[in-house]
């Protein structure tokens, strides 16, 4: 009963909270409020997304940052997404659980939960964004980049795991706010400054990620494809309904989170997957010459060699917000994970990008590149790939062939499935709502750490995050892009740097979780 109060309490205080906001927003088209997000959340992206001049090209700071830690630790951890790919399946499925370890919740929810926060739009509508924007030949880029943040993100977890807070009622605290300070400061007093420097700035830049207005924005436009109904009085409703259900899930905390991923994800995954799959098969003479045209287009120089490191950009920013590695944001989720083995937990995160880039994202590719050979697109032309989807299709949001995202996406799959964005709509619900709660949890425990963890501040914190879900619905798709893009590539600058630092007594944990395997200290349960 008291439990249903809270429920109920919180439901109401995301109305009442946000009864300023909607009756500001009367006043106009768009309302003040959206207006000063948006000049916002273009300042942001102007210094997030600053060009700076390498070998005589202009690359993105932040892109170029974050590129360099998934090639060089790759290769300085041997390989880790290789040479451990069939082991994290293992334990996985359970082989090494041990029950007694510390945790809240089994592995494989722990990675569910971690994969509801990363399989979602960035796979559906953030491969149309890519492709659209930097050609067919992006989607090579993302799944290379993918396979590269594999080792980042064994790393960054494998660090969540180590250094995390488990406190006396059983609950746990971890993420970079706590490896970066804690990890430093085991190093000695000298680095201990340092560590609390980097955790804070972490702790600073990641409040803003309550703001989950991308997931609220997409799957509103997926379900308004499918009814072809669109107003402002929609989008307000939506969003309502979305920080409404929201606050349910997350009021129960991790444990709650977890049963609900744990079920979303393979669901969610299954449909999506399922009918990318059905498509591929009706279309499977195209496969190859899909992948022909991707890889050759991955690299063409065509547009000469500026306009190839432009196409790695584009591709980069979307992997990165597909994988979320170098983020630290799985690592919270993670930390939860009942093991004693950190570096057991860092491989169950390195199949995140493997499932969400280099086989979800890829499937998305393959359908859109396919959708547009059928269609008859010239991928000689600029923006061969929207002018063929788009040709002659009315959008519901009246928007053209400016249009991209997750319109992209549903207008390729009803190429060949007349009734698809009915699916995707669902489906595209599902993952978003997924990647809310998720954060729900992730930002939480951000909040937790910066403001105190009391149950009036936890309070606190649930009613703001489902009150900014709110106006979601009512931005544009390059507009909420733009603002997590900002966001999320400004949380892996502190986070990298600590990963760097910590590089070295990672690579002796994972020698010695190694050899205690090959030894037999650690066994299988059967």
């Amino acid at each position: 009963m008291f439990q249903f109060k809270r429920i109920v309490a919180a439901a109401l205080a995301c109305i009442v909270a946000s009864a300023p906001i909607l009756a500001q927003d009367s006043l106009d088209d768009r309302g003040a409020f959206v207006r000063i997000l948006s000049d916002s959340i273009n300042a942001l992206e102007g210094f997030v997304f600053k060009t700076v001049t390498i070998g005589g090209l202009e690359v993105e700071w932040i892109v170029a940052f974050l590129a360099l830690p998934m090639i060089v630790l790759t290769l300085y951890f041997g390989f880790v997404n290789l040479t451990s790919f069939k082991r994290a399946w293992r334990i996985i499925k359970g082989d090494y659980h041990d029950p007694k370890a510390d945790g809240e919740v089994t592995q494989f929810q722990a990675l569910s939960t971690a994969l509801s926060g990363t399989v979602g739009l960035g796979n559906i509508a953030g491969v149309a964004v890519a492709i659209s924007t930097g050609g067919p030949g992006a989607t090579f880029w993302m799944i290379l980049i993918g396979f590269c943040a594999m080792s980042l993100k064994f790393a960054e977890c494998t660090l969540g795991v180590k250094y995390r807070v488990v406190r006396e009622d059983g609950t746990v605290a971890g993420g970079p706010m706590y490896y970066l300070e804690r990890g430093l400061k085991s190093r000695g007093e000298g680095w201990a400054k340092v560590g609390k420097i980097l955790a804070w700035s972490y702790a600073i830049i990641a409040v803003p990620t309550l703001l989950q207005v991308a997931q609220v924005n997409q799957s509103y436009e997926a379900i308004s494809i499918a009814t072809g109904y669109n107003s402002q009085l929609a989008q307000w409703g939506f969003g309502f309904f979305i920080a409404g259900m929201t606050a349910i899930v997350i009021i129960g905390g991790i444990k709650s989170i977890a049963q609900v991923t744990s079920r979303l994800v393979p669901a969610m995954a299954g449909i999506y997957i399922l009918t990318a799959v059905v498509i591929l098969a009706a279309n499977a003479q195209l496969i190859l010459p899909a992948f022909e045209v991707i890889f050759s287009k991955a690299m063409s120089l065509e547009a000469g060699l500026g306009g190839l490191v432009g196409t790695i950009i584009i591709a980069m920013q979307r992997a990165v917000y597909s994988t979320e590695a170098g983020l630290g944001s799985a690592t919270m989720a993670h930390a939860a994970a009942k093991t004693n083995e950190p570096v057991s937990e860092g491989m169950v995160a390195l199949m995140e990008p493997f499932i969400d880039t280099v086989i979800v994202s890829t499937m998305t590719a393959l359908v859109i590149v396919i959708a547009t050979i059928n269609l008859g697109g010239d991928f000689a032309q600029e923006d061969a790939v929207r002018t063929a989807l788009l040709q002659g299709v009315q959008l519901a949001d009246g928007a053209g062939t400016n249009t991209t995202g997750i319109t992209l996406t549903s207008q390729a799959f009803a190429n060949a499935v007349s009734w698809f964005p009915w699916v995707l709509a669902f489906a595209a619900f599902l993952f978003a709502f997924s990647t809310i709660i998720s954060w729900g949890y992730y930002s939480g425990k951000v909040w937790e750490f910066v403001f105190g963890g009391s149950n009036r501040s936890m309070m606190t914190f649930k009613i703001v995050f489902c009150v900014a879900l709110i106006p979601g619905a009512l931005l544009t798709a390059g507009e909420v892009y733009s603002l997590m893009d900002s966001m999320f590539f400004l949380m892996a600058v502190p986070n990298v740097i600590g990963i760097y630092l910590l590089a070295p007594e990672l690579k002796r944990d994972l020698k010695s979780y190694l050899s205690r395997l090959r030894t037999g200290e650690i066994k299988a349960n059967n």
